[in-house]
């Protein structure tokens, strides 16, 4: 592995709603959670869980998100237990010292807040780990490649609802990004740093 530098652990929406029974439950989640809750523990602090919160009702989103959410309107804020957008038990249990960045979007990069506090700690590589491959992660390495970061994705510790956009969404990465971009396992990874 090249060296890498400053690092931190950018582990996407490991979610109670996704990881429990709601109409965005991702069953993959189960699988590669061994994984997540193994990096999270063993550098906690520098784990960073971002968290997709979804708006109170439909109609508090912003322009085509409002359709978005009239589809899923059982997801919004007034129909799922507040509980469910809490991170799996075992990864809460690492916060503090790992710090939580909540996102209205895909991306957790529009706001600014998490590039910002990135740039105050000289990160220069972001691990990246959750759900799922092929939306919210895909967003956030490609986000953080925009913004200058080398990126390493632990391809047994991301997940999807499908499996064939998964697929897609790693060969796309590995191929199309590889100059940026590493692909590896967490035993692996974990092994080198």
């Amino acid at each position: 592995m090249r060296d890498i530098g400053n690092w931190r652990h950018i582990c996407v929406d490991a979610q109670r709603m996704f990881a429990e029974d709601t109409p965005w439950h991702v069953p993959w989640m189960a699988r590669v959670l061994p994984q997540l809750e193994e990096i999270s523990r063993r550098h906690a602090e520098r784990t960073i869980f971002t968290r997709f919160i979804t708006p109170a009702q439909a109609d508090d989103a912003v322009g085509s998100w409002k359709d978005y959410y009239r589809k899923w309107w059982m997801m919004t804020g007034e129909h799922l237990p507040k509980e469910l957008f809490g991170l799996a038990p075992s990864l809460q249990a690492v916060v503090p010292p790992a710090r939580m960045f909540d996102k209205l979007t895909y991306s957790p990069w529009v706001d600014g807040r998490l590039s910002s506090h990135l740039g105050s700690e000289a990160v220069q590589t972001v691990v990246v780990t959750g759900g799922e491959t092929d939306v919210c992660v895909l967003a956030t390495v490609l986000g953080a490649i925009d913004r200058g970061f080398h990126v390493i994705m632990l391809s047994d510790a991301v997940c999807s609802g499908a499996d064939e956009t998964h697929d897609a969404a790693v060969d796309l990465l590995g191929d199309r990004f590889s100059v940026q971009l590493d692909l590896m396992t967490t035993e692996n990874f974990l092994s080198e740093v």
